[in-house]
């Protein structure tokens, strides 16, 4: 219990202020009186000395003075510390011994002992509200971002007590506050909350080292068309660079990677850049390493590269639509072709062969050669796909372009086999790498069964009842198919190819009825196998009269559509929601296009060059349209595809993600600390900057003190303070009568 005194409760501190200065104003006035009068010294000091008791008495019984009985406890104060968990701080810290991390999980250490008598809480902060670490929590799994400005909003936002303090331990490399605008976004994330920001830096040297600090596309990438790329280089910690080879390398599944661009990056003063023009090929999601040869003594070899995710988009589909015969299917699709703008088609009708007794000379004759080896070695990479209908490989020369064919659609390109007299088996292709391709098996047809002349109308499978890529057709009429004259004989579809039509009778050597029509994927590209030469009965025919012919564009749009990747003839959609860092574990989410309940599917995951499968997943999506998350585990840096095939839709055509995993990512291009910014955030807030180890520096924050019991008691009644100021009041109105005052 402790004593102490006060004035009287129910007077304001306004009150009390002007009473002193009334007091203090009439004190003032007396002295000069006595002194003007100049009265002798013993009468003016009783006088003096009787106003003065009389004013403190008068003050008194305004005042009213108490004694004030408390019982209380001191409480230590709060105070925050919030660390750092991004990735920056898995850089090597001061002297290559460890990791930032480490380092900092030591300093949590010892700020706990530091504030022992002090009530700490301590968080870890990346992008967005910072988390709490329990106990004695250490930093383990690197958060994504290092945003301090949205930290210290959400604490000041907070329903919690508001602490005496905050203790930021962090390397500088932070996203908020931004250098040169420290003091404006503190203010602006703090709002009325004003405590000192102390600093921890949990590095000062900067690391020898040279990184790929950036790399910016200067506008949109079209296929086929040249790009740039903008290149920012940077050594610090006195590594010395001068000329650095550098190179852009793109991806593929299963394909060694090609070279699309190299330079040299001529440094000054430890930076330079440069700018790489780079040429893709193939329109959609494509995967760019960008990579410099560092000199010697590099201690951070891994940010020596940057993998750069490169949406393509098509100016036009470029297609080449090669054809055995002017049949009415090769016309009505070379008329659709033709008329699509969105398709620049380069097409040839085969006339006639080398061999063909014409009567005529070679330079009497109008038609032009097939130009078979300029289209199949110069020209073959400028187009989006390949179209071959009703079409014999062997007497055209194109046998010995097959393997390039079969490498042009693994490295990304489409292929479309439709049939005819002269296709699959029948045009030469079962024993040529061109069949390894196709989404259906050649192997095992005699060459005088390769062709059924019998009619029949293709049936649906269940596949072909719920892909994307059947829509639009079966939205116009419906299951039904016509009548097609004869087909091509092919084998059972290949694993991993989806059947959309098969034949209601011939049945494969399995005993599995026979594909009409198939999709496939094969490397980094995508095949079609159609064994029908009657397509334009879907737009020429009493069965097409019903629909005004639309159902023939409606089913090749799809069909090039699906080839072309567009999104809206994908099963399924895969994202990665937190980005792929090399090391930290990774999570796909899935969404299934015309999901059903429960519906399933199976889940790879191989590396890009390789074509290694790491990871197999068989996931089920739940009710409605959340999403289903799979978890990849850790990857190492380097490209990656997710393959995805719905059970729905039987044994479906898959889904592809393209992506990258980088070590450190963004965090890593620069790794330098940056104490001066932790120093201008300490002194912005009337802080302290301290490196890891003066954390002993830091001052304590003052206790709180809690009153748990208040008693008040008056030190006299309130009228005995009036009576003798009264009495004080008219003594010394008496003694001034007596001096000659009054």
């Amino acid at each position: 219990m402790t004593e102490s005194w006060a004035f009287s409760g129910d007077l304001g501190g306004a009150f009390i202020v002007v009473a002193f200065c009334l007091g203090g104003a009439s004190l003032v006035l007396l002295l000069a009186e006595l002194f003007g009068r100049r009265k002798e010294s013993a009468a003016g000091l009783l006088v003096g000395a009787s106003g003065v008791l009389a004013l403190g008495l008068l003050m008194l019984a305004v005042l009213r003075p108490v004694r004030v009985f408390e019982r209380s406890n001191n409480v230590g104060a709060r105070l925050l510390v919030l660390a750092d968990a991004s990735r920056s701080i898995d850089l090597p810290a001061d002297g290559g011994t460890g990791s930032r991390r480490a380092v900092a999980n030591r300093a949590l250490a010892s700020l706990r002992d530091h504030f022992a008598s002090v009530r700490v809480a301590q968080f870890a902060f990346g992008r967005g509200e910072p988390v709490p670490l329990e106990g004695n929590d250490v930093l383990r799994q690197p958060m994504p971002g290092s945003d301090l400005s949205a930290a210290l909003e959400a604490v000041a936002r907070g329903t919690d007590e508001l602490p005496q303090a905050l203790v930021i331990v962090s390397d500088g490399r932070l996203e908020r506050p931004s250098d040169g605008a420290v003091e404006a976004m503190l203010r602006a994330a703090l709002g009325r909350l004003s405590v000192p920001i102390h600093t921890v830096s949990l590095a000062t040297e900067e690391p020898r080292d040279a990184s790929v600090r950036s790399v910016r596309l200067a506008g949109s990438v079209v296929a086929h068309q040249p790009a740039r790329l903008e290149v920012e280089v940077a050594c610090t910690g006195g590594l010395v660079c001068r000329d650095l080879d550098i190179a852009a390398t793109e991806l593929h599944l299963g394909e060694p990677s090609v070279v699309r661009a190299s330079g040299v990056v001529h440094m000054v003063d430890g930076r330079g850049t440069v700018s790489l023009e780079v040429t893709l090929d193939r329109a959609g999601r494509r995967i760019l390493e960008v990579a410099i040869m560092a000199p010697e003594g590099d201690s951070i070899p891994e940010n020596n590269r940057r993998f750069v995710t490169v949406d393509v988009a098509r100016d036009r589909v470029r297609l080449l639509h090669v054809a055995g015969r002017p049949t009415y299917d090769v016309r009505s699709l070379r008329t659709w072709l033709k008329s699509d703008a969105s398709v620049d088609v380069v097409a040839f009708f085969i006339l006639r062969t080398r061999t063909d007794d014409v009567g005529a000379s070679q330079d009497d004759l109008a038609l032009i050669p097939f130009p078979v080896d300029e289209l199949f070695t110069k020209h073959l990479q400028s187009f989006d796909a390949v179209v071959l209908q009703d079409f014999d490989a062997e007497p055209y020369g194109l046998s010995i372009h097959l393997r390039r064919l079969a490498a042009y659609v693994r490295q990304g390109g489409g292929l479309i086999m439709v049939g005819g007299p002269n296709g699959f088996v029948a045009g030469n292709y079962a024993q040529t790498p061109l069949a390894d391709v196709l989404p259906v098996s050649l192997r095992g047809i005699p060459e005088d069964q390769a062709v059924d002349l019998a009619t029949f109308a293709p049936t649906l499978t269940r596949a072909g009842r719920r892909a994307p890529v059947l829509e639009p057709m079966t939205n116009l009429v419906g299951e039904r198919w016509p009548d097609m004259p004869g087909t091509n004989v092919v084998g059972d579809a290949r694993e991993g190819a989806t059947v959309l039509l098969e034949h209601p009778r011939r049945r494969t050597a399995s005993g599995a009825p026979m594909p009409v029509l198939a999709l496939g994927e094969y490397g980094s590209g995508r095949t079609i196998a159609l064994t029908v030469d009657g397509s334009h009965l879907l737009q020429f025919s009493a069965f097409a009269s019903e629909s005004g012919g639309r159902p023939h564009g409606a089913f090749w749009d799809a069909m090039l559509g699906w080839l072309m990747r567009d999104p809206r003839f994908e099963p399924a959609v895969v994202e990665l929601p937190r980005g792929c860092i090399a090391g930290v574990p990774t999570t796909l989410q899935l969404r299934a296009l015309f999901a059903e309940d429960g519906a399933e599917a199976d889940v790879t995951i191989e590396r890009m060059g390789s074509g290694e499968k790491l990871k197999q997943v068989h996931v089920r999506f739940a009710a409605g349209d959340a999403p289903a998350s799979v978890d990849v585990g850790s990857l190492a840096q380097g490209g990656y595809t997710a393959t995805v095939r719905l059970d729905r839709q039987g044994s479906s055509a898959p889904s592809r993600h393209d992506f990258a995993c980088e070590v450190g990512g963004d965090e890593w291009a620069d790794p330098r600390p940056d104490g001066a910014r932790l120093e201008a955030i300490a002194k912005a807030t009337g802080g302290v900057a301290v490196s890891y180890d003066g954390i002993a520096k830091l001052p304590l924050p003052r206790a709180t003190r809690v009153v748990s019991e208040r008693r008040v008691e008056a030190w006299l009644p309130p009228w005995s303070w009036t009576a003798l100021a009264a009495l004080a009041m008219g003594g010394h109105w008496f003694l001034r009568r007596r001096v000659g005052l009054a």
